[in-house]
């Protein structure tokens, strides 16, 4: 059956909501592990808010007339974000998933991204072949953590809320960690007040635009990104997303009482530089 992609609108939320839980809920069935939305009126919430957003692309497949998946590309920064990307368990094997991926990524390539990048479900191996096939190089190992608020303080560290005059600040600073800034990202992130900045000896050295799920955060330090951790009154969605390779870090996170809840891979197309510095990312990258 011929797969036939076009750019999404609002009104399709509710296809594409219903279609999103089924195939996450599908396939983490499949693998023992929990969905990373736990109804269908979550996921549609979510991907109603991304097609208001005019910093996303989106796009839907359909087949016979009826969509069967569809995907999103994160456009607000230098390097675009891929996802979430769902595919109709119906609708398996038929190649939805590489349409759907070849039209983000066409799209990220004509726009001029530096980069495209996207976070998999380490567990999910065929989605980890597909992107491969399509050229993209897996550069970390992720543990996604849940658990109750740490609530605690750090003597020398400030966390406080960001506002618009410590963007340039936080701008720097990725841009120091990373090889490029994530200022779209941010700058949305203060205006819905949900972005917190940590300051020593009296400048910022980390930020984050919340610990959650769809958000990520920056820092010189470990003990920076640890205060803006323990200063998290929660984390939203699944958890949130700790690079496995630094140790210091993920076990810090399991003596304070939190647990790895799934595997992800973070993998890249594009400029990648590797980090100089503390971070977390989000479920895009």
């Amino acid at each position: 059956m011929e797969v036939k992609i076009r750019e999404a609108a609002e009104d399709d939320a509710s296809a594409c909501g219903r279609i999103c839980y089924e195939a996450f809920r599908a396939i983490a069935e499949e693998h023992n592990f929990p969905p990373d939305f736990p109804d269908p009126e979550t996921a549609v919430t979510v991907l109603t808010m991304v097609l208001r957003d005019g910093g996303f692309y989106a796009v839907a497949a359909e087949m016979e007339g009826r969509i069967v998946g569809s995907n999103f590309l994160d456009e607000r920064n230098p390097i675009s974000g891929v996802g979430p990307i769902t595919v109709d368990p119906g609708a398996q094997n038929h190649g939805v998933g590489r349409h759907l991926m070849l039209a983000v990524m066409e799209r990220s390539k004509r726009r001029g991204f530096a980069g495209i990048r996207l976070v998999q479900a380490g567990y999910h191996c065929r989605s980890l072949t597909l992107y491969s096939k399509l050229g993209f190089e897996v550069r970390e190992h992720l543990s996604c953590m849940q658990g109750p608020a740490i609530s605690e303080t750090f003597a020398g560290y400030a966390v406080r809320r960001a506002a618009e005059a410590d963007l340039e600040a936080c701008n720097r600073l990725c841009l120091r960690v990373h090889g490029h800034h994530r200022g779209g990202e941010l700058r949305d992130a203060v205006r819905r007040d949900r972005a917190t900045v940590v300051e020593r000896a009296g400048r910022i050295t980390g930020y984050a635009t919340q610990i959650a799920f769809f958000a990520h955060a920056v820092a010189e330090t470990n003990d920076d990104l640890k205060a803006l951790i323990a200063a998290a009154p929660s984390f939203d969605g699944p958890g949130f997303l700790v690079p496995s390779r630094n140790g210091e870090l993920l076990r810090w996170c399991l003596r304070k009482g939190l647990r790895v809840i799934q595997p992800m891979t973070l993998m890249t197309g594009g400029l990648y530089n590797e980090p100089a510095g503390a971070y977390l990312p989000s479920v895009l990258y």
